[in-house]
């Protein structure tokens, strides 16, 4: 698998949109990662943070796609208003404990995440989600 994922700020759907063909400017905060399904996690670790079934996340159009939708090109989704409070709202060992649980559904399905990585990753969101709701403003991925 390789896959280009960056987690970025926006003021709007629309801004973030324009991030489709060429990915999020510099302009934008961003955290950059591969080599995960970033729209499998975001439903993963809201349902591990507040409790919801995934199921319900995908029945429910989690996550919200903004641009892109074909499957042979770039993707462009919002972060839920829950995942972002719950992200935002979790504390260093409770996002410690969310990256050893995703790390182990993972495992189940038989990709290799490890926690370290999974809770840098986390903890780095956490607090690119903080920064982007001081300023009022919403997370956008950008997935090539």
């Amino acid at each position: 698998m390789s896959i280009v994922v960056k987690f970025f700020v926006a003021p709007d759907d629309t801004s973030a949109g324009l991030a489709l063909r060429t990915g999020p400017g510099r302009a934008c905060e961003s955290l950059p990662y591969g080599n995960f399904d970033p729209e499998e996690a975001v439903i993963e670790w809201e349902c591990l943070l507040a409790g919801d079934r995934f199921e319900e996340l995908v029945e429910a159009g989690e996550p919200r796609i903004v641009a892109g939708q074909d499957n042979d090109g770039c993707l462009v989704f919002a972060l839920s208003p829950r995942l972002s409070t719950a992200l935002a709202d979790a504390g260093p060992s409770r996002l410690r404990d969310v990256a050893v649980a995703w790390a182990q559904l993972r495992a189940e399905d038989g990709e290799v995440v490890d926690t370290e990585i999974a809770e840098a990753i986390l903890g780095d969101l956490a607090g690119l989600v903080s920064s982007a709701r001081r300023h009022g403003q919403g997370v956008y991925c950008w997935v090539a």
